[in-house]
């Protein structure tokens, strides 16, 4: 489309909010697209092919850094996929990792679960075990 969408209509097309739109201008992950004798901004297909690419990335968890790697990869396709592969291949070994500490934050709650015998509060495993600052699961949901 020549004519372009005004930011409103962008972000309708995209599925990124207008601020949103205007910080990925402004840390330069979006070039600032032309604008109209009343100073407008107008987004084509380039730039609404880009905020999805920006959108799919977040979805996925990786950083604005990570982004700007990706779409300097992007913008040079003759270039060698290993940074991209590489960089994937770090975001994985995140999810990874923050799936073992949610799954052992499972089990810890499951114990405190099966361990509550529906009495009194003062009894309680689970009060018990917040309580206790130093049980065995120490930072489980970072």
């Amino acid at each position: 489309m020549s004519a372009g969408f005004p930011i409103g209509r962008a972000a309708e097309q995209s599925g990124v909010k207008v601020p949103t739109i205007r910080y990925y201008e402004e840390i330069g992950l979006l070039p600032a697209p032309p604008r109209t004798g009343s100073n407008r901004r107008l987004y084509g297909d380039d730039e609404l092919k880009r905020l999805a690419f920006i959108r799919h990335a977040r979805e996925l968890g990786f950083d604005v850094d990570a982004i700007r790697t990706l779409l300097s990869l992007q913008d040079n396709p003759q270039q060698s996929c290993a940074a991209a592969d590489a960089i994937a291949r770090d975001r994985l070994l995140e999810v990874r990792a923050r799936i073992s500490r949610l799954r052992a934050l499972e089990r810890e709650l499951e114990r405190m679960a099966d361990n509550c015998a529906h009495g009194h509060v003062g009894e309680c495993r689970v009060i018990e075990i917040l309580a206790d600052g130093t049980h065995e699961h120490g930072r489980l949901g970072d």
